[in-house]
């Protein structure tokens, strides 16, 4: 019953996004804390709620934007260089609040106090990647927020599978367990394994389809996942622009470090690069099979084109 309640009171009841520059409003009940404090008083389960609010104004609240995914598509380096930003608040952790059960049943209380202590002015941003490739998260996400600005950001899916594979390897490597080869995911009688779940998330369509269901086209902004490795500012340009922020985050935040062999982070004087268990070399495939799962997502790459009205320099 206290689940079906929940539900309810979500279909009703959303959170209104945080401009980055708001403007001065007499009436407080307006502002997205409001909503929130009244969504969370009707959701939680005690009479006693407390509002987690800092002594310097700053308190917890629900994020405007999510990024939803894709795995292995640059989510860690976008919220990195996402967070630049003054205006943006971000939470460290993956948070799986939509697509893990026993996070969801703890409610929306649960879900906030994972969040980042922001200003009012702030935007509060989330990343689960896994988001994107779980059917019941779209409508989930929904009933919380109607107005929800979405990031996503992808990668050509071949080299998608094979960080998605590599990732696996090396953590059973570091718990010195062994892993078959990436050949034996990838090949099944002589063919391609399609029912390898790698490939899978790697089926852009399907998954965007999900979400246009519950959201419009303009809700959702696809990050160029390649485009980001090779040249980062472009794509966090249109970020800003996308989630109506002031231009903040310049040229001179991102320098190329020759040793890792990607672009690094400089902020306020500081830099930073993102952890050595990014850009890691992918395995050696042969030429045969990587032309075969380069086939393989040729229609589907075709099929997500059409959906989105773009196209990306993919194989």
């Amino acid at each position: 019953m206290a689940a079906f309640l929940l539900g309810a009171v979500l279909l009703i009841v959303q959170p209104q996004i945080v401009p980055s520059r708001p403007a001065i409003n007499s009436n407080a009940e307006t502002s997205s804390q409001s909503v929130q404090r009244e969504l969370l008083k009707k959701t939680s389960q005690k009479n006693d709620f407390k509002e987690n609010i800092h002594s310097n104004g700053s308190c917890q609240q629900l994020p405007q934007t999510i990024i939803i995914g894709v795995r292995k598509g640059g989510t860690r380096a976008l919220l990195e260089m996402l967070s630049l930003h003054p205006d943006i608040a971000a939470a460290e952790s993956e948070v799986h609040f939509f697509d893990w059960e026993d996070h969801y049943r703890n409610g929306l209380q649960w879900y906030i106090n994972q969040m980042p202590f922001s200003y009012p002015h702030q935007i509060t941003v989330e990343k689960t990647p896994a988001y994107f490739t779980s059917p019941k998260v779209p409508e989930r996400v929904y009933n919380m927020n109607q107005s929800m600005r979405l990031l996503l950001i992808l990668r050509d899916p071949s080299e998608r599978v094979l960080s998605d594979y590599t990732q696996v390897f090396y953590n059973h490597m570091q718990k010195h367990k062994p892993y078959p080869s990436i050949e034996q995911f990838l090949v099944k009688d002589g063919e391609l394994n399609v029912d390898y779940k790698a490939i899978n998330r790697s089926l852009y369509y399907i998954h965007m389809q999900n979400w246009l269901e519950y959201f419009p086209l303009d809700h959702i902004h696809i990050v160029d996942g390649d485009k980001l490795i090779k040249d980062p500012f472009p794509e966090i340009e249109k970020v800003e622009r996308f989630l109506k922020l002031s231009p903040q985050i310049n040229a001179s935040n991102f320098y190329f470090n020759k040793t890792k062999g990607f672009y690094c982070l400089r902020d306020s004087g500081r830099e930073r690069c993102l952890h050595e268990s990014k850009g890691r070399a992918h395995p050696q495939v042969d030429t045969w099979l990587l032309e075969k799962l380069q086939e393989y997502f040729h229609e589907p790459n075709k099929k997500f084109f059409e959906l989105v009205g773009r196209t990306f320099d993919w194989h």
